[in-house]
């Protein structure tokens, strides 16, 4: 094989493995010849090492809640789960409940590797349905055996940080009245071992939530608070989370950002963390999951899809629509003028406008 032919082996692999914006950043760095610092060597100086690890599991919290994680599992491939599980049970913070639920129905091929872990640890429990089960009824069906003082909610073939509990419970012990709780993010290849694409979030917004679902994972919300919004509602299946939140944004103002990466979200060609046109009835229940929060508010507005999958765009009603008048003063330069008119109208989106020019004793005749 000629060089040519290596190099385009190269990238085939790399946009399997990394996706197109990770793929075109390597080759552009490449081709700068820079060395600039990657999340790789980022995570190296912010992730807790294994001597912060096992100080974390030798800490003892005053207030030590019981963490329900709940997740809705469905023909999940044995090596996903089996790393899934393995990433709950080596968690710094011991006080957890995990609450699975198998929706693949009789015949689950996931079945005997669950009973394995059931009798390997009493925290895991396990609901089998002897149905197969859509994501809101499978989650519910978790939900129904979680006894913790908070829950969490992953989906069943990613990674949680070992951190994670320990970081939430300590949040909580600082905050004893939060209700709430996410987590910034990171995405991670099929064999877990890269990970890219990390997630920073911002502290809450409501705005930016009626936007995109930024909150996402991981989740945390008090028991007494999933009580009053109640379970999760399958005509939002897609977006269910989504929904969910908004339910509980509703009910509370508790709600605390960790500005750290606790959760591994694996990117497949079926995940939308990869491939958005994989799923796109979950970015219509999106809309319609905002357009349900916006009625329970009492607010009227339409929801709209932008071109960015998952993103969304509220026009609000507005009770008065009064005149806006743009004062432009001007002096020649008819040409600004006109690209300033121009750029006016293209971004605009209110009707009731006026444009007013003061001509200034302008010099040139145009």
């Amino acid at each position: 094989m000629d060089k040519m032919g290596q190099l385009m082996d190269k990238a085939n692999d790399s946009f399997h493995q990394y996706g197109t914006r990770r793929t075109i950043e390597k080759i552009r760095n490449k081709l700068l010849k820079k060395d600039i610092p990657t999340y790789e060597s980022w995570m190296k100086i912010h992730m807790p090492n294994n001597s912060e690890l096992q100080k974390q599991k030798q800490h003892v919290f005053e207030n030590r809640p019981k963490i329900s994680l709940v997740v809705p599992m469905y023909k999940t491939p044995k090596k996903y789960l089996k790393e899934f599980i393995k990433s709950v049970m080596q968690q710094t913070y011991s006080n957890w409940e995990l609450c699975l639920s198998d929706g693949s129905g009789n015949n689950s091929p996931i079945a005997g590797v669950l009973k394995e872990y059931e009798k390997k640890d009493k925290r895991i429990k396990v609901v089998y349905n002897k149905e197969p089960l859509q994501i809101s009824r499978n989650t519910n069906a978790a939900l129904e055996i979680a006894t913790g003082d908070y829950i969490a909610f992953a989906d069943h073939d990613d990674l949680l940080a070992p951190n994670a509990f320990y970081e939430c419970v300590k949040t909580i012990n600082k905050n004893p009245e939060v209700e709430m709780i996410y987590t910034d993010e990171d995405k991670i290849t099929m064999d877990g071992k890269q990970h890219f694409m990390p997630h920073f979030k911002t502290d809450f917004n409501l705005d930016l939530l009626r936007s995109v679902n930024y909150i996402c994972h991981l989740c945390v919300v008090k028991k007494s608070l999933y009580e009053k919004v109640g379970k999760l509602n399958p005509e939002f299946d897609g977006a269910q989370d989504y929904d969910f939140v908004f339910r509980c944004i509703e009910k509370t103002k508790n709600i605390v950002h960790i500005p750290k990466i606790l959760y591994h979200w694996r990117a497949h060609k079926d995940s939308t963390a990869e491939n958005p046109e994989s799923k796109n009835y979950a970015f219509e229940a999106g809309r319609m999951a905002i357009a349900a929060h916006l009625k329970r508010m009492g607010i009227e507005g339409e929801v709209f899809s932008l071109e960015m999958k998952g993103s969304y765009r509220v026009k609000y009603k507005l009770k008065e629509e009064p005149l806006v008048s743009v004062i432009i003063p001007t002096k020649d330069h008819i040409d600004d003028l006109d690209k300033c008119l121009k750029s006016l109208e293209e971004i605009n989106t209110y009707d009731n406008i006026e444009y007013i020019i003061v001509e200034n004793n302008s010099e040139k005749e145009e």
